[in-house]
């Protein structure tokens, strides 16, 4: 065959492509577990953060095993149903409507300070999807600790909400207002006002983000008001 002529040229880019593919798809089969178990750690290092238990990649499993006591599925009304916390997509259960959702809890065993709930939350910031864990209190209104993480926020402004110095703001914050009444939080701008015990600073230059964890809270929340109000 001509080697400088279309034919060959063809055929041996043809070849390539088919060999490179080949070793990517295998590279990718063969590491998928992997990446899954990396997955599953991580995820175990952010419900223990929410609860204040930060521990290295080696210590996550062993750390959670020893602290989370519990973990189910409820739905809206608190009944618990089938299913494993653990495993529940919320991406998938927030289209559907709230009466069908699969909502997941965490119960940690804390010892002198109590047992502690912790409620996973996904929502969009400005550029991506946000996700974290609130943990609180076994009133079921003050919060404990909280944990939030992002895909691709601008980093120095919204990318700020996964710091520890944001994250430290809502400890003690609550839920409820004195009437029983859900509130959630507000992450409030430079001269909003909010009730203290409901305001969380808002990340500067960061206002959409902030919003957007505001609107996660709430929403993802809301969901589990009835059960909530079972466990006071």
């Amino acid at each position: 065959m001509n080697r400088n002529g279309n034919a060959y040229t063809f055929i041996y880019a043809s070849v390539m492509v088919i060999i490179v593919a080949a070793i990517l798809s295998f590279t990718a089969i063969t590491l998928k577990p992997l990446q899954t178990r990396n997955v599953e750690i991580e995820k175990k290092q952010n419900i223990l953060a929410s609860v204040n238990i930060v521990v290295p990649t080696a210590e996550a499993e062993e750390a959670y095993e020893k602290r989370i006591t519990r973990s189910y599925a409820i739905n809206s009304k608190g009944e618990e149903v089938s299913g494993e916390a653990f495993d529940i997509d919320l991406r998938r259960e927030q289209i559907k409507k709230i009466e069908e959702r699969s909502l997941p809890v965490f119960e940690a065993d804390l010892g002198a300070e109590g047992l502690k709930y912790i409620i996973p939350l996904r929502g969009a910031g400005l550029w991506g999807p946000i996700w974290g864990y609130v943990a609180l209190n076994d009133d079921m209104n003050t919060i404990f600790g909280a944990v939030f993480d992002h895909q691709g926020e601008t980093p120095g402004l919204g990318a700020e909400i996964s710091t520890a110095s944001f994250q430290d703001n809502f400890k003690g914050k609550k839920l409820f207002d004195s009437s029983g009444e859900f509130i959630s939080l507000v992450v409030a701008k430079s001269g909003e006002n909010a009730p203290d015990q409901h305001r969380v600073d808002a990340v500067s230059g960061g206002t959409i983000t902030s919003k957007g964890l505001q609107d996660m809270m709430y929403n993802d929340l809301l969901a589990y008001v009835e059960f909530f109000n079972k466990k006071k």
